[in-house]
């Protein structure tokens, strides 16, 4: 689901969560079913789920600049539309994708905001990275110091590297966001300046959640892109906007009026708790699936489909309203 007040990020990061559940659940489903459906079917029943969204797109994929972290993006903004070309390296302007787009508006206009690739420079960096000291009290040995003492861009460096570590013992996971290289990387002159960590002197261990870790900081070259930000017109009003966000995201639109009354019963049941049925599916299970374009679930046979989604990001307009909506197997009785 993405709320209608919540940030576009939010909706795109509980969508991506979303689809890395439903293709996990239909692999398990079918796994060690081969390819004969009516093996599977007795343990598995497929189930829809409906969240509403609210009455317009515009609430969660237009955002605000001025309110709207980081800073650089409303100065990248406005430069851009002033004809200046804004440049970045290494971090991409708006942070926005073709398949992940960025919009705005400003006096009535609405912009996709975007960037495109404009060179290539080399350049060094120091990466910070951390090693497990077994039976050391890092701040009591010589050249020791706790991370909560370090300023404050090297307790987020010790933290990163923390996780990176940390993934050597096999334990946890590695948010690959912020790892790079097996650690941290120092990007810009300010970083660089205030870390205690990168001087001559800095201390050799550090101790972070009571466990002391070696320091290891390396200068390594970076080949880095260059980007231009790019900032486009695409609608004139809200009116122009909600079509050009129906067109790049809703996947199936109907109403009441296009289904039957057992059709709008399924509906109804998964926009309230889910609504799930063993194949072969009934009839207005059947209409219900092929309103949302998911008729590679008809025959129940879904290993052997071509043309399956596996984006997991679905939306749909019932009777004006916007839904996000979710098709997984799942175990019977689930």
């Amino acid at each position: 689901m993405f709320p209608t007040q919540s940030s576009r990020r939010q909706f795109l990061a509980a969508s991506g969560l979303a689809a890395t559940a439903a293709v996990a659940g239909c692999l398990d489903a079918i796994g060690g079913t081969g390819s004969n459906p009516a093996s599977g079917d007795a343990e598995r029943s497929l189930r829809l789920t409906l969240s509403r969204s609210g009455e317009t797109l515009r609430d969660g994929f237009v955002v605000d600049l001025s309110d709207t972290p980081p800073g650089w993006d409303e100065e990248a903004f406005e430069a851009t539309l002033d004809g200046t070309a804004y440049t970045t390296r290494h971090r991409k302007p708006f942070f926005s994708a073709p398949d992940d787009p960025k919009y705005t508006e400003r006096d009535g206009t609405y912009y996709r905001l975007g960037s495109v690739v404009i060179d290539e420079t080399t350049t060094t960096h120091p990466v910070l990275r951390l090693s497990e000291v077994e039976g050391a009290d890092g701040d009591a040995s010589p050249g020791g110091v706790r991370a909560s003492a370090l300023p404050d861009v090297d307790r987020t460096a010790v933290r990163v590297a923390y996780f990176a570590a940390r993934a050597r013992g096999d334990e946890g996971g590695v948010p690959w966001g912020l790892v790079e290289r097996g650690g941290y990387v120092y990007r810009g002159a300010e970083a660089v300046g205030a870390s205690a960590l990168l001087a001559e002197d800095g201390p050799e261990r550090v101790t972070y959640r009571e466990q002391a870790y070696a320091v290891e900081v390396s200068r390594e070259r970076f080949h880095e892109p260059v980007y231009r930000a790019t900032v486009e017109p695409v609608a004139e009003s809200p009116e122009g906007m909600e079509a050009v966000l129906r067109a790049k995201f809703v996947d199936a639109r109907f109403g009441r009026e296009d289904l039957s009354a057992a059709a709008r019963d399924v509906v109804t049941a998964a926009a309230e708790d889910g609504y799930g049925e063993h194949h072969p599916y009934s009839e207005g299970y059947r209409e219900v699936l092929s309103n949302l374009h998911a008729r590679a679930y008809l025959d129940g046979d879904i290993e052997n489909d071509a043309g399956v989604p596996e984006d997991g990001r679905h939306l749909l307009r019932y009777d004006d309203v916007y839904y996000d909506y979710r098709l997984r197997f799942v175990p019977s009785g689930g």
